[in-house]
This record gives C-alpha cells, sequence and structure tokens, in this order.
C-alpha cells in the first residue's frame, strides 16, 4: 500500500480556507464514513502536501454529516485478507497513517460528531486536540464484533493519551465512551452541543492557532511525540530551532515594540 500523491477523491474531501486552516473531511456519511485503503493513503497524501504548503497553519479532521466521524476502517476491506503478510502488512501501513498525522508541522484537532470508533477512534487519538458534540461515542469494540487487535504502536498512543488502565477498559469491555466521559478521561479537550456549533468552534480554535507561532507549536508537538514514543529522546534541535529563527527575533522586536508579530515559520 503506498500513497498516491494525486488530487483527493469525493470521499476526501480537502480545502484550505485563506486564514491558513486547512480542512480533510472524510467524506462517506453513507457508510458513517468508514475509510477505505484509497482514504487512508488519501491522507497520507494530503499531509505530505501540507507539510510542503507554509501557508498553512493549522488542520481541522472531521467526518461528513452529523453520524459519525469515522466507523472505522470499512470492513469490505478485510474481505481478501488470507496471509500473515495481510493483517501485519496492513497494521505497518495504519501505523503510516498515524505517523503521518502525528508528526504533521501544524497542529491538528480532530471534530467529531457522532461514531468515532477503530480506525476513526485512531484517528481522533493523533489529533493535537479533540472537539466532540454531546451525542459523540468513542470507542475499539472489536473484542465483541471483528475480533483483531490493536497493533502495540497504537495501544502505546492511547496509553499515553488516558493511561493503561482506562484502554484496558474500554478494549475489553468493547463499550463506547460518551462525550462527557471522554473529556473526563482527556480523550475529548472539550465537548459543543451539536454539528452546527462544532463547525464554528473548530473552526474559530483553528484560527486561534494558526495566529500563533508556527515553529513554537512545531517544537512542542515533537517534543511531546519524543517523550511518549522514544526511549531516550533528544530535543536539542527543537530548541534550536526556535532560539535561532527569524520569528524569535521579530517575536521579541514585536514584543519590544509593542505590537502583534509577524510570524513566518523560519
Amino acid at each position: 500500500m503506498s500513497a498516491d500523491p494525486a488530487a483527493p477523491t469525493d470521499e476526501l474531501l480537502f480545502e484550505i480556507a485563506a486564514d491558513g486552516v486547512a480542512r480533510i473531511t472524510l467524506n462517506r456519511p453513507q457508510a458513517r464514513n468508514a475509510l477505505t485503503f484509497a482514504m487512508y493513503e488519501g491522507l497520507i497524501a494530503l499531509c505530505g502536501r501540507i507539510e510542503r504548503d507554509e501557508s498553512v497553519r493549522a488542520l481541522i479532521v472531521t467526518g461528513a454529516g452529523d453520524r459519525a466521524f469515522a466507523a472505522g476502517t470499512d470492513i469490505a476491506q478485510f474481505r481478501s485478507f488470507t496471509t500473515a503478510e495481510d493483517a501485519l502488512g496492513y497494521e505497518r501501513f495504519m501505523d503510516r497513517v498515524m505517523q503521518a498525522l502525528e508528526r504533521l508541522r501544524v497542529p491538528t484537532i480532530a471534530a467529531v460528531a457522532g461514531a468515532c470508533t477503530g480506525g476513526g477512534a485512531a484517528i481522533a487519538a493523533v489529533c493535537d486536540l479533540r472537539l466532540a458534540t454531546r451525542d459523540a461515542r468513542f470507542g475499539f469494540p472489536i473484542a465483541r464484533t471483528l475480533g483483531n487487535c490493536l497493533s502495540l504502536a497504537t495501544l502505546k498512543r492511547l496509553c499515553a493519551l488516558i493511561g493503561a488502565g482506562r484502554v484496558r477498559d474500554i478494549l475489553f469491555t468493547a463499550r463506547l465512551v460518551g462525550a462527557e466521559e471522554a473529556v473526563a478521561i482527556g480523550l475529548v479537550n472539550e465537548v459543543v452541543e451539536d454539528a452546527a456549533a462544532l463547525t464554528e468552534r473548530a473552526g474559530t480554535l483553528a484560527r486561534r492557532l494558526a495566529g500563533h507561532a508556527p515553529l513554537t507549536l512545531h517544537a512542542t508537538k515533537e517534543g511531546l511525540r519524543r517523550l511518549a514514543q522514544e526511549a531516550e529522546p533528544e530535543g536539542d534541535d527543537l530548541i534550536l530551532q526556535c532560539y535561532l529563527s527569524e520569528d524569535f527575533r521579530e517575536g521579541m522586536e514585536a514584543f519590544l515594540g509593542k505590537r502583534p508579530p509577524n510570524w513566518r515559520g523560519r
């Protein structure tokens, strides 16, 4: 499975607003936005496109409609699985998808309405911030549905986010976590009333992040990722990236001059 750099299909919408906020919409509402392999490949390609576009300062990932963010991987994708390489290759591929999202230089927001399960929940979990409607439901109900498992890489990410005890609870019981509980355990940052409020709040938050120092946000993102995933993380490169940047000089001059800074991400 390899990423296709071509433009997204109708099942994966992409736009960049003039304010520097990009939006990816999982667009299969008739299937609760269940993801096909082509959609996953498209996500990787779009992450690469965002990395190359300095005008993008923040990303919102959401699902079409108000019934689901994404109901996992489309089950029909698994019908052809017969070999060890099918299984291992799929999980390696999924890790590439998650890495593409979590390593993005810009902050990412998952705007979740309705069902957010399986691969959809994994995508939301690797975003930097998660907003949810009151009817949102999160989980990995594979112990009562497919009978597969999560990779160690996915388990590690979830444990870093909500702790091993809560991961056991959610996976063993195969239950779905409601929005209020999701906030209480740190899975969600904020709950809004409905899909309309979700769109508005996600846009407001993304614009706020887009107005902040890009290198500071990237260094924070990457530093936290390394702390969670690497045994002996190094961070000198992140310090130098910020302190030796044009933006740091601009920030000082703007502060002393009592004016808003003009961040360039350099």
